[in-house]
């Protein structure tokens, strides 16, 4: 449970760095940012007390927030998120799988992505139409959330992919 909570609260720290220091550096044709924290939550395992996942969640939008000089769009988009992602959990997987399960490409790779694609159209949605804050703009708005969502979805892929490798010693 320890090595988990640590492993847990490393990947956090790692996230918020990379996310702060790089990825908010990097804008392709001005429209897309890759937003890749969201990771944190889409791998939480199944069996987190949602008070915990919702904090965590929150906390994580919260030290984003502060370090990028935007009052509360990310901890907004980041705790709605967190509060839908075991409903979300349930819709996309099996019931039958045991109390630590933790979703990964490797386990259920449809249903991984499936639920790694709502969560983060949910978050760029949540996020984008936050910091417009008007439907006047519509469509560079939805372009936004869609080039966003990919080039982060093609980030957490790739991530998820690294990190399977990383602890199996393929």
């Amino acid at each position: 449970m320890k090595t988990t909570f640590l492993r847990e609260m490393a990947g956090f720290v790692v996230l918020v760095l990379l996310q702060t220091l790089v990825l908010n550096r990097i804008s392709v044709f001005g429209v897309a940012v890759p937003i890749l924290y969201i990771y944190f939550l889409i791998k939480l395992p199944k069996n987190r007390n949602l008070f915990y996942v919702v904090i965590s969640g929150f906390l994580m939008g919260l030290i984003i927030d502060i370090f990028l000089n935007t009052p509360g769009m990310n901890a907004a988009a980041t705790t709605i998120v967190a509060t839908l992602r075991k409903p979300l959990m349930n819709i996309f997987f099996s019931k039958v799988e045991y109390e630590d399960f933790v979703p990964s490409i490797y386990t259920e790779t449809g249903a991984f992505l499936r639920y790694s694609v709502v969560m983060v159209l949910l978050h760029q949605t949540l996020l984008f139409f936050i910091e417009s804050f008007t439907f006047f703009n519509l469509t560079s708005t939805l372009i936004r959330i869609g080039a966003s969502s990919v080039l982060t979805l093609i980030l957490i892929i790739a991530l998820d992919g690294l990190m399977y490798r990383k602890t199996s010693g393929v």
